[in-house]
């Protein structure tokens, strides 16, 4: 079978933000990396899907602002090597229920955490808000911050860069290959695809929703729920409004979160389109292999409705509705998993993971970060939080 006596310094399994990014760290620091990727790279099955994130600095915990702090250097570092801008500068707009808990953290605990750090903003109201950035009939006790910082991440742009990159510095990057066993060996780890086996000393594992497949094989526990995320497009109709990033803080309706956020028109979406999406956490799958990309048709119309009733500069019909696999920490407290899997499961001390969860914005660093874990088995980056003991 093909490399089965081929052994590597190290091997990633997810060939999404993460998972380049890793391999283009490692192999810079001259590691042997191969990257084993089950779909096609750049491809829109999986959590790096789609052309666009939010950058933001705001986070209700203060550790959370600190990693993108440590973020920034790296993204500017990739910006650098690619010779290309990667994160567009438009502002960040949180609004709404000021004291309301979500997904997405608090509104107010945010701003005080942008308050300890100095970083600036601009509390603003429901008549600011919809004076300044084009918003209708909100309520009028709706209230939040504009932080200048925030933006846009070119997803794509991203991930060709890092693949750019990781190809350029050695790292042996495969697509169509799905790992479909782990072992651990005496000098490593052995994984077998369809196309052989090959060995490594150590794995890393940013498979996003699918990494739950290969870590419970190994009793490891990663607890997460699995969502096909809705998004759509909505055209512009008049040529004079264009919108920071932003998420509408609310309170929950019967069905779902009530949640929405968007973004303006980035230079390499859909020309004279906006999107916009909803945040509803709701419908989880059993297994990422039953994504079918088709979102529900009770999230668009709840988005259309929002759009209709907010957004006057957009024409309310969705345009190219589809969806992002995702999968989420089941406990509301924890952002991801990231770090060694634990003591007492196979691969203690040679298996790192970065998994479930919005990470984009943190892909430089979380790359380096798995190399720090895979090769000297600590960071200097406070990710106690993340790991699999919190």
């Amino acid at each position: 079978m093909a490399d089965q006596h081929r052994t590597f310094d190290l091997a990633v399994v997810g060939g999404g933000a993460v998972g380049l990014s890793c391999a283009w760290r490692a192999a810079r620091a001259g590691l042997s990396v191969v990257l084993l990727e089950q779909d096609e790279f750049f491809g829109d099955r999986a959590s790096s899907a789609g052309v666009e994130r939010q950058w933001r600095f705001q986070y209700s915990d203060e550790e959370m602002t600190r990693l993108v702090l440590a973020a920034v250097p790296l993204w500017r570092e990739l910006e650098e090597a690619a010779g290309r801008r990667l994160i567009h500068t438009t502002g960040s707009l949180w609004f709404g229920e000021v004291a309301e808990s979500t997904n997405e953290g608090h509104i107010s605990d945010a701003a005080k955490v942008l308050e300890r750090l100095d970083l600036p903003f601009e509390w603003v109201t429901a008549a600011e808000i919809e004076r300044r950035f084009g918003f209708r009939d909100l309520p009028g006790h709706y209230e939040g911050f504009y932080q200048p910082g925030g933006g846009v991440i070119d997803v794509k742009g991203t991930l060709f860069a890092l693949y750019c990159q990781a190809r350029a510095a050695g790292a042996d990057l495969r697509e169509r290959q799905r790992v479909t066993g782990l072992a651990v060996t005496g000098d490593g780890v052995r994984l077998s695809t369809g196309a052989g086996t090959l060995t490594a000393g150590r794995l890393v594992v940013a498979g996003g929703a699918y990494s739950g497949e290969l870590l419970r094989s190994w009793g490891v526990e990663f607890k997460v729920e699995i969502y096909e995320m809705a998004t759509a497009y909505f055209q512009v109709r008049d040529p004079s409004v264009d919108y920071p990033t932003w998420f509408a803080f609310q309170k929950p309706a019967e069905t779902d979160s009530n949640l929405f956020y968007g973004f303006g028109q980035s230079p390499w979406g859909p020309r004279g389109t906006i999107r916009v999406a909803p945040d509803f956490e709701v419908d989880p799958l059993h297994s990422p292999r039953e994504a079918d990309g088709t979102p529900r048709a009770a999230d668009l119309r709840r988005t259309a409705d929002w759009v209709r009733r907010h957004m006057p500069g957009l024409d309310p019909e969705p345009l190219r509705p589809s969806t992002c696999l995702i999968a989420l920490p089941a406990d509301p407290g924890r952002d991801f998993y990231l770090g060694t899997v634990p003591e007492g499961t196979a691969g203690a001390g040679r298996v790192v993971v970065c998994a479930a969860g919005w990470m984009f914005k943190f892909a430089p660093l979380f790359g380096q970060i798995c190399v720090d874990l895979a090769v000297d088995g600590a960071t200097s980056h406070d990710i106690s939080r993340l790991t699999f003991g919190r």
